[in-house]
């Protein structure tokens, strides 16, 4: 083994055990069609979805059976129908689908049970429930076309579910659902995966669709809001029928209180664990709101913060703090953070009888340099500055001028400084003056 590739292990695992933390425990709803069976995926997908289980992650799984259903409407020789997307389900359509949902979920027990083939996890009892966990409605008749045995979502049992992944068991829901009165119904497996999701609060709701959600330039969009979502779903005629689906639910979901909303290309192997334990992920997520966020510091980011400072005190580039002091002196602090991970901090120290501060401890994390951290808390502390009514910035920098002096700061001396700080001016260090008007 290189030590090549062992400095990269050791930096993916550290970078990956953040998430292994963040998500154990928490409830995750995985929806994927039955494409992936013809398609030859399902296997990869299960040894996937049993490592996800093995980390504490309570797993929820809805599974579609379209292809299976489609192939047994042409065993019977029976027509296809479908309106609004959804299929209209008569007496033999509702057959077929009894037939292709209980193979197919006992092919996915049983990919299930394996655990992890040539490794330590080969056997492992990994249990899987199911049952009558959905109480379904017929749709009806909707602008003249009769149903029949299709129907939506009427309530979640999510006590019951809840109750099993306690006990450690992962879930699997089949798109039926049942009536009081003992009727069976066709369910489209989005509802029943959003549903549930809602239902149960979870934390992350999975959809693997069939291509990923693209801009123009055909990079994947990672991040939309509900309003975005919106917003690309009544202007973009790029989006695929299945995509559309899924986004529909994403919109859904993130306004009922799923936290996050993903969408993943069901083409690419281990596409999953590379959406869910790498920073930019490789599908589409739709929150509520933004995951951005500039706020002040508190004590809880102590650590977010040292992460950033300590590489850049180690080489000189920032002048030492104690943990102590950064304690003391938390209130000074602002963070930029992405979905909850802390990429770039400033601290802004006021000097008013000078109608001045100063802005120090800027860093933004190397793997997300270059990319504007810097300059929003930047122009965010020239904003803090003007409404204390301050006249003027300035930083003392050893190693950035250039950086500060592309963004308007000038060339000064140990003279311009206020006096409370002239006095701790550290000659040694020889530190470069810089100062903005703000």
């Amino acid at each position: 083994m290189s030590s090549a590739f062992e400095a990269q292990f050791v930096s993916w695992f550290r970078s990956a055990a953040p998430y292994f933390h963040a998500f154990r425990g928490r409830t995750f709803v995985v929806a994927f069609g039955g494409e992936l069976a013809p398609d030859g995926k399902l296997t990869s997908l299960a040894h996937d979805l049993n490592l996800l289980h093995a980390a504490g992650i309570r797993l929820l799984l809805v599974h579609g059976a379209r292809p299976q259903i489609e192939a047994q409407l042409k065993y019977r020789k029976a027509r296809s129908r479908y309106s609004k997307g959804l299929r209209i389900t008569d007496a033999v359509a509702l057959e077929c689908v009894k037939q292709a949902v209980g193979v197919l979920r006992v092919e996915i027990e049983a990919l299930l049970s394996q655990g992890l083939p040539s490794s330590p996890m080969a056997g492992a009892a990994i249990r899987t429930a199911s049952g009558n966990f959905i109480t379904a409605r017929p749709i009806g008749v909707v602008d003249g076309i009769d149903f029949q045995h299709t129907g939506s979502v009427r309530k979640v049992d999510a006590t019951a579910i809840t109750r099993l992944l306690e006990l450690g068991n992962i879930v699997l829901l089949s798109p039926l659902g049942y009536s009081p009165t003992g009727e069976a119904f066709n369910l489209a497996m989005e509802d029943v995966a959003t549903s549930t999701a809602v239902a149960l609060g979870a934390e992350k709701l999975i959809f693997l669709s069939d291509v990923p959600v693209n801009e123009k330039n055909l990079r994947v969009r990672r991040e939309l809001t509900a309003q975005e979502a919106e917003q690309l779903l009544s202007s973009s005629a790029s989006l695929t029928d299945e995509t559309r689906r899924y986004m529909h639910c994403a919109v859904r979901a993130s306004r009922l209180g799923v936290a996050r909303v993903h969408l993943v290309s069901r083409q690419q192997d281990g596409a999953l664990l590379l959406e869910l334990f790498t920073h930019h992920g490789v599908g589409s997520m739709v929150t509520a709101d933004k995951l951005e966020r500039l706020r002040a510091a508190t004590s809880d980011d102590l650590g977010g913060i040292l992460q950033l400072l300590e590489p850049l005190e180690a080489d000189g580039t920032l002048v030492r703090r104690g943990r102590e002091l950064l304690e003391r002196e938390i209130d000074r602090f602002f963070v930029i953070e992405h979905d909850r991970v802390i990429l770039g901090c400033a601290a802004l120290y006021p000097f008013p009888a000078g109608r001045a501060a100063e802005l120090a401890c800027l860093a933004v994390h190397p793997d997300f340099r270059r990319q504007g951290y810097g300059e929003k808390l930047l122009q965010h502390m020239e904003t803090q500055a003007h409404k204390r009514r301050l006249r003027r910035l300035f930083v003392l920098t050893t190693s950035a001028a250039h950086w500060f002096i592309e963004r308007g700061f000038s060339a000064s001396d140990v003279s311009s400084l206020p006096e409370p700080k002239r006095s701790l001016y550290n000659f040694r260090r020889r530190s470069k003056v810089f100062v903005k008007s703000v």
